[in-house]
């Protein structure tokens, strides 16, 4: 599938999903500008996925609006339809892992809630 300058796609980074526009393209990475957040990034150590106990449990906020990242090529799929509200789809998609999170009694769990009340606050819902 051949992209171009301009399309929009949706992208996974650092376990986060976005809506974005292609803004260059690169031999195995798309520059891709945030429209909007489809599922916010996990929270702790990317390497020791849902443990607590790891050296720094980081707290990971999604990506800003019009922030530019580098999504590898295979990560990327063409985005049909509506774009949403990106303060809306940051807002839907941090309530949806809390909820997600909310179901495991885990001290991973746990401590990833911890981080995204103070994200919340962050970002002033």
């Amino acid at each position: 599938m051949e992209f171009q300058v301009g399309d929009l796609v949706t992208g996974i980074y650092k376990t986060g999903k976005y809506i974005g526009e292609i803004t260059e393209i690169k031999p195995h990475h798309f520059l891709v500008k945030i429209k909007a957040v489809l599922k916010h990034p996990m929270q702790g150590d990317l390497h020791h996925p849902k443990q607590a106990n790891v050296p720094f449990f980081h707290e990971r906020k999604a990506l800003s609006y019009h922030e530019q990242t580098n999504i590898p090529k295979q990560m990327v799929r063409r985005y049909e339809g509506e774009v949403p509200d990106y303060n809306r789809s940051l807002k839907n998609a941090l309530f949806a892992l809390k909820e997600e999170l909310e179901q495991d009694q885990s001290e991973w769990a746990l401590k990833s809630l911890q981080c995204l009340q103070r994200l919340e606050q962050h970002y002033n819902f």
